[in-house]
């Protein structure tokens, strides 16, 4: 890898072996979902006293929280200063009654995408159910209606288009856990696979659309 350094100065917020952009890359498993908002619903299940089911109305009605983050993905892009708005997914929780063994998340998203964290992982000042991007409400390619925004960890553990909230009482690997990616996900440790490295082209994101 030919990656640039970005300098001692932004150390702290660039991890290894990342490049800056001001653009905004759209990767994504699948198609864009189409959506008919009169019948969707985000539900919450697992190990909660009892499930729930929340429509869009309802989220769009809960305390809304912006947060100005920066991200960064696996194939070696980071963005700063992301705007994001939604409702913080501590306080997503307050609504929930979970049982104590509820100690892991797994994220269900359309197109059969999953992703795993640890419920502890989810309950920092930056994590967001998010709704809005840059004062807007999400586009559908970068996740409308509803997408979660985790920061602090790489972006594919940041999934467009959830339609479900498992708690759990064990880890399970989620999609791309389950085919070669580092199941932490930490990009200042460079957590990017689990074994042997899996060649992601460096200059692939670039070959993709964005905005």
């Amino acid at each position: 890898m030919k990656v640039p350094s970005v300098g001692a100065a932004m150390s702290d917020r660039v991890p290894p072996g990342q490049v800056l952009t001001d653009r905004f890359p759209i990767l994504h498993e699948g198609e864009v979902p189409e959506y008919n908002m009169a019948e969707w619903t985000l539900r919450v299940f697992g190990e909660v006293e009892v499930d729930k089911v929340v429509t869009y109305e309802q989220l769009l009605a809960m305390p809304q929280t912006q947060v100005l983050c920066d991200i960064h993905c696996v194939t070696r892009w980071s963005k700063l200063d992301t705007a994001w708005e939604g409702i913080l997914f501590r306080d997503f929780l307050r609504l929930l009654d979970i049982k104590p063994q509820g100690k892991f998340v797994m994220l269900h998203a359309d197109n059969d995408y999953e992703t795993n964290v640890p419920l502890e992982d989810l309950m920092g000042d930056h994590v967001l159910l998010a709704l809005k991007y840059d004062g807007k409400p999400l586009t559908p390619k970068h996740g409308w209606p509803l997408r979660l925004i985790v920061p602090h960890l790489y972006f594919w553990k940041s999934p467009k288009w959830i339609r479900g909230v498992e708690l759990m009482t064990a880890d399970r690997e989620g999609f791309w856990e389950q085919n070669g990616f580092h199941n932490v996900a930490d990009p200042f440790q460079e957590q990017r696979f689990s074994g042997e490295a899996i060649p992601i082209p460096e200059d692939e994101w670039e070959k993709k659309e964005f905005d």
